[in-house]
């Protein structure tokens, strides 16, 4: 059942040292606050997992937080690479990275899989692509049926998955509403999760188009306004795409970098 608590304890509770952690949202709801959280509370060799990594993971790569990165796609949208996830894998800096790749197709299917219990998906994919002969984690099977070819990749199930959403009510019911991505499916898959809100209401609105996460998946909740930016909230906030390409020099250069990062560090122990 969730609990209501702030954001660090919530992180402090939740993500560990070597754990597998999901921080999704698709563009929109991105979970910016609880990702540079991790990184002040200094956690390490976390295998992290996304289907789109962008700002946030450069971040915690850059940091230092993580040993592996498992996505389907990397950049910073609109402007160009993740230059700290780039330096990584190409000069060890911070640290070596290992990475596993897959498709966009293969990434939501994984989360479905661990969602639903099962030990492994199935899809028409990945054939004609280098991904199978460079991931471990795509092989081929015949379908006992048809005969047919298919691609079979293993269920995700993180550790812990962190998605953003505009609001919760006070039990711990978590409502959020526009571009999903696969929010509901990584929460589900996942052993704990933690949402972060915009809001805390008395009782859930019906929207349109909204999904309920109830209580009983989510094991806590912390209210922070604005925890998705530069990402954008439906109905809260817009996309700050002027951030995005300022994150570019700041990426780009590993001493501007880590003034970022001294002033992210700094700015919660004056906090």
């Amino acid at each position: 059942m969730a609990e209501i608590m702030s954001l660090a304890d919530a992180v402090r509770a939740l993500v560990h040292d070597g754990a597998t952690v999901a921080l999704e949202g698709f563009t929109h709801l991105i979970p910016m606050a609880a990702g540079q959280e991790i990184i002040r509370q200094g956690r390490r060799d976390l295998t992290l997992v996304r289907m789109t990594p962008d700002l946030v993971y450069d971040q915690l790569i850059g940091a230092g937080c993580a040993r592996k990165l498992v996505f389907s796609w990397g950049g910073n949208p609109g402007v160009g690479s993740l230059h700290r996830f780039r330096e990584a894998v190409q000069q060890q800096w911070p640290r070596a990275l290992e990475i596993e790749e897959h498709s966009h197709a293969g990434m939501a299917n994984r989360y479905v899989a661990g969602a639903s219990g099962l030990p492994f998906a199935v899809l028409r994919g990945y054939a004609g692509t280098d991904l199978a002969r460079v991931t471990p984690t795509v092989a081929f099977i015949d379908c006992p049926f048809t005969g047919e070819r298919l691609a079979a990749v293993p269920a995700l199930n993180p550790d812990v998955t962190i998605i953003h959403a505009q609001r919760a009510d006070r039990n711990g019911n978590v409502q959020l509403w526009g571009l999903l991505g696969v929010q509901k499916e990584a929460v589900l898959a996942a052993r704990a999760a933690l949402v972060t809100v915009e809001e805390l209401v008395d009782e859930l609105t019906p929207t349109s188009g909204a999904i309920v996460l109830p209580h009983w998946v989510i094991g806590a909740v912390a209210v922070v306004p604005g925890g998705a930016w530069p990402s954008y909230a439906q109905g809260y906030y817009e996309r700050d795409n002027a951030a995005y390409a300022e994150w570019d020099p700041i990426g780009r250069d590993r001493e501007a970098f880590q003034r970022w990062l001294k002033e992210l560090t700094d700015a919660e122990a004056t906090a």
